[in-house]
């Protein structure tokens, strides 16, 4: 039975310990945080895609999760599944990547293959991974085999999982590729073999610097349409019909999760890094995308304006703070900047949301409403930020003062559209 550590025991991590544990895998995750370990050891999930009940089974299959890095002594296969968020000035932060990778040299033993799925710049899997694990010793393509696979995971979505999610493999060499190749082919139904290690780092960061700057062209044109008396959404659905040669995005209060935030920026890095020149579309959208939740404020405040009513000690519900609808996930949500521009101008503001209870805006913490309802009636105006499926958008705006809608569901009049 072939042995697999997977460091990393979050929305990446923890599925891809799933997937392999239900192919007949020996899977221990290996997590910093004890008090992860400690739940998921006792068969509580952190993660949405993962149930209590589907953790219980793996636990049921054999796996473990741990805090000690002498289990990758006996691993054949080593997957790198931790945080590479941005660090100051927006340049990438691979403190995770390097420690994992350390760790990762001090327990080699044997033959041993090391994958990392962290998002990254190109480059990283040559010039940062293979040094620091040859440092000790080991021989590439002798006992080390070393490749990239980046992660594809999407929270939430109930059509595409790991398993049915094409998977891009890109080896340090030719062996090492075939190993990674054959490794993910246990438990993936498609494996997508790239050139090389710097291909595939590049082919993440290409999947979402193009959502990134299709979202910022429908964000710059609902500005223009909105001042033009254009209904964007109207004609988004109308240039959607088109069968060929178009795919639809939407505007909305800025960017949010895990990757589109971040991944175009590491692209951006990697551009000036090595060549000394900006990757301008991508520098521009973030412009574009990152002034979306202070043009949302700027349009409540003409609502409201409209209505004779000031935005300084206006009560402003916020409707859904996650990054994406019917998750928990929090991560870069546009809710935050939103929120704080809210509370700059001096609206006073709450919130709701039905994955979270209490929610925090710089130092201060907001709790959930207690009625939804009761919340919306009260307030001179509600935003909607967020489309979860327990809302019913037009009752809801039919129920309130004044209704905005960044989401474009409403259908009816009571609700402004962004």
């Amino acid at each position: 039975m072939q042995k697999l550590v997977v460091v990393g025991q979050g929305y990446v991590g923890l599925p891809l310990s799933q997937g392999a544990v239900h192919a007949g895998l020996q899977v221990t995750g290996l997590e910093l945080n004890k008090t992860v370990v400690e739940n998921l050891n006792n068969g509580i999930s952190h993660v949405d895609d993962i149930s209590n009940d589907d953790l219980s089974e793996l636990l049921q299959k054999g796996y473990r999760a741990s805090n000690d890095p002498s289990v990758i002594a006996d691993a054949d296969v080593v997957v790198i599944c931790v945080p590479t968020p941005l660090g100051e000035a927006g340049s990438p932060d691979l403190g995770a990547v390097i420690g994992a990778t350390k760790t990762i040299r001090d327990n080699l033993s044997g033959e041993t293959l090391v994958v990392l799925e962290s998002t990254t710049y190109p480059g990283t899997t040559e010039e940062i991974c293979l040094p620091i694990l040859t440092e000790n010793g080991a021989v590439l393509d002798q006992n080390l085999f070393l490749a990239f696979s980046p992660e594809r995971i999407d929270p939430g979505n109930p059509t595409y999982g790991l398993k049915n999610t094409p998977k891009v493999v890109g080896g340090m060499t030719e062996e090492s590729g075939d190993r990674a190749v054959a490794f993910y082919s246990q438990f993936i139904d498609s494996v997508v073999r790239a050139k090389g290690a710097k291909e595939a780092e590049t082919a993440k960061l290409l999947e979402n610097t193009y959502r990134h700057i299709n979202i910022a062209l429908v964000n710059e044109m609902s500005k223009f349409c909105n001042d033009m008396d254009i209904d964007l959404w109207d004609v988004i659905n109308a240039a959607k019909t088109k069968p060929f040669g178009f795919q639809a995005f939407y505007p909305g209060p800025g960017v949010g999760g895990h990757c589109i935030p971040i991944d175009p920026n590491y692209l951006s890095y990697s551009v000036r890094k090595s060549l000394g020149y900006p990757f301008r579309f991508v520098e521009l959208a973030e412009e574009i995308n990152s002034s979306m939740p202070r043009y949302v404020v700027d349009r409540v405040q003409n609502v409201l304006n409209e209505s004779g009513k000031a935005l300084k000690n206006a009560k402003i519900l916020l409707l859904g703070v996650t990054y994406k609808p019917n998750i928990a996930d929090q991560r870069h949500s546009p809710a935050l900047p939103v929120a704080e521009a809210f509370l700059e101008r001096g609206a006073d503001i709450s919130f709701h949301d039905p994955k979270i209870e209490e929610w925090f805006v710089g130092d201060t913490s907001f709790n959930r409403v207690k009625s939804l309802e009761a919340a919306v009636a009260d307030v001179d105006l509600v935003v909607l930020l967020q489309n979860h499926a327990n809302y019913n958008v037009d009752a809801l705006a039919n129920a309130a003062k004044s209704f905005f809608d960044t989401r474009g569901v409403s259908a009816g009049d009571a609700a402004v559209r962004l």
